[in-house]
């Protein structure tokens, strides 16, 4: 190689960056001890901007294009070189190329069960994930808060920070939410929305980037906590039931000894357990008539079928539609409001219950009262 071409290799003419790993955020020009020629060409790509350094100080700036380096259209770096009259001859300078595309495939979740206060299972253990992307918004901040010195830099080098921060955010948004655990299925793109409305001013205020789409890919309880809630919802279905069975058993005990009138004070016995009989068989709720004994006594008619309600940590009822109706209207009761029916397969929430749904209508209408049985 003779002098001219020597000479000619340490003058670099073409600055540029040809992204070949979809994970970097930030490259480096490596100039590798060379000086930048007078009237080099900078080509920035779609995606990029291009940030010129001069010993650790951030001068000029260009976005997508193509440019012909001179002092015309580097006038921060003319400043820090002291290019009072321009330059005739090559000068050193870091390049530090930005990508500003979104960057994707951030995935999140939290390190361990957290917890939070529902407001039908009161203290629950949960956990929780879903993905974020992101971009860089501004190149200035992301390289003094992120980037440094390093030569070339990847998402992997900044996931953990990020992830820490999000998941913190998350776990605050979540609990102050005040959604049943029940209920947050129905509202993921909510929690979403809230979790980027959250995070969002704070990564750009720390980082310089702006985040582009968050996700929730699944909130889940604890095994503990899986199986309170499995309790909680058979005692209410059990307890409604087992109150209805005893009283029944009572009523036909008191019933059988009201028509025993083959045994010594079988009468005496009879007249008190008629007595009883009848008052325990009118407390028999919507599990029908006790069976009628052999003396052929028969009991009342039983009370028309209605809707348990779950108010205040107690289970009430049954109810007609028509009590139903008043309640809700009485402010005792909302669309929320846990009821339940013979028939149902478990407790739901009054709004979805197609026959009661209509009571949300502002008083909505009355139903006549049901014909006798």
């Amino acid at each position: 190689m003779g002098l001219l071409d020597k000479l000619k290799g340490e003058f670099i003419d073409i600055v540029e960056w040809i992204e070949d790993d979809a994970d970097a955020i930030a490259y480096r020009f490596e100039r590798y001890g060379n000086e930048i020629k007078n009237g080099a060409k900078l080509t920035v790509r779609e995606g990029q901007t291009a940030v010129f350094i001069n010993e650790g100080q951030i001068a000029d700036l260009f976005e997508p294009g193509m440019y012909e380096l001179t002092t015309e259209n580097l006038p921060l770096l003319s400043t820090l070189k002291g290019w009072k009259y321009g330059f005739n001859s090559p000068f050193k300078a870091e390049v530090l190329f930005i990508s500003t595309r979104e960057i994707t495939g951030f995935g999140w979740g939290t390190p361990g069960p957290f917890r939070m206060r529902d407001p039908e299972f009161g203290i629950l253990e949960l956990t929780a994930r879903g993905h974020f992307s992101f971009h860089v918004m501004d190149p200035v901040k992301f390289i003094r808060k992120v980037v440094g010195t390093e030569g070339e830099f990847t998402k992997e080098e900044i996931q953990d920070r990020l992830r820490k921060k999000f998941v913190t955010e998350a776990i605050s948004g979540i609990a102050e939410m005040n959604k049943s655990f029940y209920d947050m299925a129905q509202h993921y793109d909510e929690i979403s929305e809230m979790l980027k409305e959250r995070v969002d001013p704070t990564f750009l205020e720390r980082y310089g980037i702006g985040l582009d789409d968050t996700s929730i890919q699944s909130i889940d309880l604890t095994e503990r906590s899986a199986e309170k809630v499995e309790k909680r919802d058979d005692m209410f279905f059990a307890s409604g039931r087992m109150g209805m069975y005893e009283r029944k058993a009572r009523a036909d005990a008191m019933l059988g000894m009201a028509s025993n009138e083959g045994t010594g004070g079988g009468m005496a016995a009879g007249g008190m357990g008629m007595g009883l009989g009848m008052a325990m068989a009118g407390q028999m709720g919507s599990m029908g008539a006790a069976q009628p004994p052999s003396g052929g006594m028969t009991p009342p008619p039983p009370p028309p079928a209605g809707y348990f309600v779950y108010v205040n940590g107690q289970q009430m009822g049954p109810y007609g539609i028509s009590q139903i109706q008043q309640m809700f209207n009485g402010g005792q009761i909302n669309g929320q409001t846990m009821v339940w029916k013979q028939g149902m397969a478990g407790w739901a929430a009054l709004q979805g219950v197609p026959e009661l749904a209509g009571l949300l209508n502002n008083g909505g209408t009355t139903p006549p009262p049901p014909p006798p049985m």
